[in-house]
């Protein structure tokens, strides 16, 4: 299986490689610069350098052909401003999405964010408030891709303390914490289950291993 990972530099990003990596999957990851190369390729992953704010259709068209999945795991990060939320965060996930299906991938993931559905509380921090429009501008996007396959995936809270492969996994499971290892692990589950496409799906810490969630969020509550 083949799988290219937008934003494969990130901390969900390499994890992921290096699980999909370690089970035989050929990885690919896009990165915005050059020097983040070497980190993916210690992960396992080919490292494909192109900018999602500047690239063109064609461009990522050409990045996906014959790939078999596509993950879009990119952000603009903390401290980056308003502006690159919506170019980041929507425009380049809606980049992804529209390249993934025009070069005929069918899995697609999304990696999003809870709350993105919903008008952010009033009093919210301005810069959060345009991440969350953004974050549901694009998943509303990848919703309209009748070419794709996708599941979206909200995690809760990151933490970086070492995974469980116990989640929660569910339209709605409320607020908590989830660490970067498990949704690492649960995206990778995620690959394999082409029966959860069409769910958007919350993700927490909790007492499930991994892939027995995913077998159980297949199946609408």
């Amino acid at each position: 299986m083949r799988i290219v990972i937008a934003g494969g530099h990130g901390q969900i990003a390499l994890r992921l490689e290096r699980l999909l990596a370690g089970r035989g999957d050929e990885v690919a990851g896009i990165v915005r610069r050059p020097e983040q190369a070497g980190d993916l390729l210690a992960a396992g992953a080919e490292p494909v350098v192109c900018d999602l704010e500047a690239a063109s259709l064609a461009d990522v068209v050409r990045h996906l052909e014959a790939a078999d999945a596509a993950v879009f795991a990119a952000g603009a990060g903390p401290g980056s401003g308003a502006a690159r939320k919506e170019t980041v965060d929507r425009a380049a996930a809606a980049l992804f999405a529209d390249a993934a299906e025009a070069a005929g991938v069918r899995r697609f993931l999304m990696v999003s964010a809870m709350g993105a559905d919903s008008e952010p509380p009033e009093g919210s921090d301005p810069v959060f408030a345009a991440y969350l429009r953004a974050k549901g501008a694009a998943d509303a996007h990848v919703r309209a891709r009748s070419g794709l396959e996708w599941t979206i995936l909200r995690p809760g809270r990151l933490t970086d303390a070492p995974g469980t492969g116990r989640v929660s996994l569910a339209e709605s499971t409320g607020r908590g914490e989830v660490t970067r290892d498990d949704v690492a692990a649960t995206l990778a589950a995620l690959l394999r289950a082409p029966d959860t496409a069409g769910r958007t799906l919350e993700l927490i810490g909790g007492e499930t291993e991994i892939e027995e969630a995913v077998r159980k969020a297949a199946t609408p509550s």
